[in-house]
């Protein structure tokens, strides 16, 4: 099977170029073969009418050509200001002794941009995935690159933090430089690109102006069919039956009194800025980080969770994390290892304690059948499939588990459109169907209207407001939005 097959693309300076796509169409692909992290089989690329033939990404960068991967790549132990130098440290002359202040300085002006608001000294393993996504648009910033490739650069960013980065795509643009922009947002690339290819099966279909194209045309190119949104309804809470609630939770520098309460059937939305404290308190209720203060309630009695492993095995507790990558799977383990990981207990014989292989078989399978991942089979490494696929591993994992309470951190980053509308049915029909109670954590706006029927708002790690009653019907995407606008900035 081939990633691409006899793939033409033109860039041009000056421009915003989208490159678009289901999950394994081959964007990512195309992105490696332009800066030398894949060698091609066969054909060339042909950079400012000269023939390139990068060994490595380091050539890449010789040439001015700097890619922001979909999938976090960070020196967790480092700094952030040395994750975003790192290959071009400013030393004292040829001294090679790093000047320090001069390292800050410039790191600092790259995070201004990008509205990364921490100290340019902070380890990079104390930053969640949206700021570690910032810190490396940063890097490329600091590179002054003439052609920088995006690979869904605004997955973990909300509007606030994503409109600011385009005001910087816009500057780059005016200033000459090539931006190769792939997204399955649909409302960035026709509020940003200039042009848009469509890859499909390893082959392009077309390249378009953006004022030649529509949502439709464009899905249509990408799917090869049209493809209709279906409204998901209104979902069934259960007010009376409280399945978790969080009591005044303190957490230095992650959760300042926070409170809430989650019922059956219920999904439940954590919307803030980068930072604001969605993620921080979602950690602390499934046991990875501990409470200062306060207390946790599951189906009424109080708990106290020592690590994620009694969180889920005490009391049936599950999260998809935002960061896949370094937390949510095991890369070179097969699909087949990732989503059995957290079901092993009922796939043993219940005397001699050994996994049944058919068992497990059947599992993974039916995972993969019913969540769409693409795979030759299910032994393929996980670390061999599309950021899309992945994400889909990683939802698989806990769905297989069959938890009672789901905690979903950002459930559909990377993710195309398609399989957005698979996943955001799915976690409807958790709560709807099988009665779950779903916590929803996510940076884009339309996705957490779409899904909650309650949002929270967070900002400076608190909840600072409710927006209730978000799935009734008539309550309009704008009136949601604002409403959930006026909470932020109070």
């Amino acid at each position: 099977m081939k990633a691409l097959d006899g793939v033409s693309l033109r860039f041009e300076p000056g421009q915003i170029h989208a490159l678009v796509g289901e999950n394994g169409a081959g964007k990512s692909t195309a992105m490696k073969l332009i800066t030398g992290i894949y060698q091609p089989d066969a054909g060339e690329i042909l950079y400012q009418g000269q023939p390139l033939h990068f060994r490595s990404y380091r050539d890449s960068l010789r040439m001015g050509i700097h890619i922001v991967h979909q999938e976090i790549q960070v020196i967790p132990q480092s700094s952030v200001a040395e994750n975003i130098m790192l290959d071009k440290l400013p030393t004292y002359g040829s001294t090679g002794i790093v000047n320090w202040k001069m390292l800050y300085q410039v790191a600092r002006q790259s995070m201004d941009k990008v509205g990364l608001s921490i100290h340019p000294s902070t380890p990079m393993k104390l930053l969640g995935a949206a700021q570690k996504q910032l810190a490396q648009i940063a890097k490329a910033l600091a590179a002054d690159a003439q052609v920088l490739l995006l690979d869904e650069p605004t997955s973990s960013l909300t509007r606030h933090e994503a409109a600011k980065l385009f005001v910087l795509l816009r500057e780059l643009k005016s200033a000459g430089k090539t931006v190769i922009f792939v997204s399955h947002k649909f409302e960035e690339i026709f509020s940003l690109c200039d042009c848009a290819s469509v890859l499909r099966d390893g082959r392009c279909v077309g390249t378009s102006p953006i004022a030649d194209l529509n949502t439709d045309s464009l899905i249509r190119l990408m799917i090869g069919r049209d493809f209709q949104l279906k409204q998901l309804g209104k979902s069934l809470v259960d007010g009376s039956r409280e399945v978790l609630r969080a009591e005044n939770i303190v957490r230095k520098a992650k959760a300042a009194g926070s409170s809430f309460k989650l019922h059956e059937g219920e999904i439940l939305g954590f919307y803030g800025l980068v930072g604001s404290g969605r993620t921080e308190l979602a950690r602390i209720l499934i046991g990875a980080d501990r409470v200062d203060a306060g207390a946790i309630f599951v189906r009424g009695k109080r708990v106290h969770f020592r690590s994620v492993r009694e969180s889920l095995h005490l009391n049936g507790i599950g999260y998809v994390t935002e960061n896949r990558k370094e937390e949510g799977l095991l890369l070179k383990s097969s699909i087949q290892t990732n989503i059995t990981l957290t079901s092993l207990g009922s796939l043993a014989n219940r005397f001699t304690r050994r996994i049944n292989p058919g068992k497990e078989r059947m599992l993974s399978e039916r995972m993969v059948r019913e969540l769409n991942i693409r795979t030759p089979s299910i032994y393929q490494k996980v670390e061999k499939l599309s950021g899309g696929n992945q994400q889909k591993v990683s939802l698989a994992k806990w769905l297989s588990r069959d938890c009672g309470i789901l905690i979903i951190d950002e459930p559909t980053v990377g993710v195309d459109v398609g399989a957005k509308e698979q996943i955001h049915q799915i976690i409807w029909s958790l709560a709807k169907t099988q009665r779950k109670a779903v916590i929803v954590i996510s940076s884009d706006m339309p996705e957490i209207i779409r899904l909650a029927s309650r949002i929270l708002v967070f900002r400076n790690h608190r909840i600072v407001g409710e927006v209730p009653d978000v799935d009734m019907p008539g309550r309009t995407l704008e009136e949601v939005s604002s409403e959930i606008g006026k909470l932020l900035v109070q």
